[in-house]
């Protein structure tokens, strides 16, 4: 099944870029008596590390979340929010939304009481999906931070063949979605020593995935900039299948 959508929709998505900013306070889940009722809520991780580079957390934030709400809601039946939603990791409200999603994850560096509550929400049920990280020593913080969360279980390969990559659209190849400077700029699609795209994760022992981790890739750029007439088809098109399938399958594993 391919993914066609008029450029127009996925503009009338687009609002105001915000540069994440390590000095905002940062935002926690609205309570449930004032958020509308709905099946499925486009949650995005607020974490406090990282650094120099504080907000990453933001990066993209909030118009390739809107823009990729805008596609969801056209596209399938479910009964989607239609805005960002961005909630801590140490929110006790962060249990109440089975998707959850995490960018730059090289600059994240958990405090404990994070660490825990990520812990807490995958065990109980919840999914992360992590994206927008590159090469090797990226990786190398990331994996450390997330054995902090989960040390009992391993980081393995997802192949193609796996159910997440088939829930809404069949992706039967992996590719490497760039940021659109990168692209603009000279035609490359990888950022730093971050050569080959991966698909990893992290699995319970009933065989459920806890953790989709998309590396040497971004997604989320091609959400925000699909609108672009310079930005190829073909890594929108994937990266919203990809999106896709990673919700669906969250709400139904």
């Amino acid at each position: 099944m391919r993914l066609v959508w008029p450029l127009l929709l996925v503009l009338a998505a687009a609002g105001p870029r915000h540069a994440p900013d390590p000095h905002r306070t940062l935002p926690r889940a609205r309570p449930p008596r004032d958020l509308p009722h709905h099946a499925f809520y486009f949650t995005r991780a607020v974490y406090t590390g990282g650094g120099w580079r504080g907000g990453a957390w933001a990066t993209d934030y909030p118009k390739a979340d809107r823009q990729f709400l805008v596609v969801l809601r056209r596209l399938t039946n479910l009964d989607a929010y239609e805005s960002d939603h961005a909630v801590r990791l140490d929110d006790p409200e962060l249990r109440r939304f089975p998707f959850l999603y995490a960018v730059e994850v090289g600059y994240m560096h958990l405090t404990p009481q994070e660490a825990a509550g990520l812990r807490s929400y995958l065990l109980a049920g919840g999914f992360l999906l992590v994206d927008d990280f590159w090469g090797s020593a990226e990786w190398a913080n990331f994996e450390a931070q997330i054995r902090r969360v989960l040390p009992e279980y391993p980081i393995v390969e997802l192949p193609t063949t796996a159910p997440i990559f088939h829930t809404a659209y069949d992706v039967k190849e992996l590719l490497q979605v760039p940021s659109i400077g990168n692209w603009r700029c000279c035609r490359r699609t990888s950022e730093r020593d971050g050569y080959v795209p991966h698909a990893r994760g992290i699995i319970d022992e009933t065989g459920r995935i806890l953790v989709a981790i998309n590396w040497n890739t971004d997604l989320g750029d091609a959400w925000e900039w699909a609108e672009q007439p310079d930005y190829p088809p073909r890594f929108s098109t994937y990266a919203y299948q990809m999106g896709m399938n990673a919700i669906l399958y969250s709400m139904t594993h």
